[in-house]
């Protein structure tokens, strides 16, 4: 899915200010393999991501998009932390910052493909050869491999 209606409306009362907004990451591991994307607006390889829709619950968006970008389907198995994400400015001028909902995830089915329109390629990545990832999503997939069962937060 590509912008959510509800931006495309806040967009246009707003212009290109900044929003702040919840987003999901997730870390979905398989066999040793991370799922990734690599985005369509920068081509860099992350994990699958993406914003809460108004009302929706956190695990329920975060197994929504990983469906959505890659065709896998997942079940939420704990919050691996809450964090920021860094300002984000789009190719069109946008920005935004996200409190970003860290989940784990466990893969049920489903061959991994591109699945919309916001990613270029999908890829399994075995954990000891994950291509060059930006540091929060390298950092989300360390919380995932930390064998604490807490979540994570940023106190300092």
């Amino acid at each position: 899915m590509a912008t959510p209606d509800f931006i495309i409306d806040l967009r246009t009362k707003i212009g290109t200010d900044p929003l702040w907004l919840p987003g999901v990451k997730v870390v979905v591991i398989h066999e040793g393999q991370a799922l990734l994307v690599r985005r369509a607006d920068n081509g860099r390889w992350t994990l699958p991501a993406g914003i809460l829709e108004p009302g929706e619950e956190p695990a329920l968006a975060a197994v929504r998009e990983v469906q959505e970008e890659t065709g896998v389907h997942c079940e939420v198995t704990r919050l691996l932390g809450v964090a920021t994400t860094d300002p984000a400015v789009y190719p069109n001028g946008d920005r935004a910052q996200y409190l970003d909902v860290v989940m784990g995830a466990r893969y049920l089915k489903g061959q991994a493909r591109v699945n919309d329109d916001e990613n270029l390629d999908v890829a399994w990545f075995g954990l000891d050869e994950l291509p060059d990832l930006p540091p929060k999503h390298a950092r989300a997939i360390s919380w995932a491999l930390d064998p604490k069962v807490e979540g994570h937060f940023i106190t300092g």
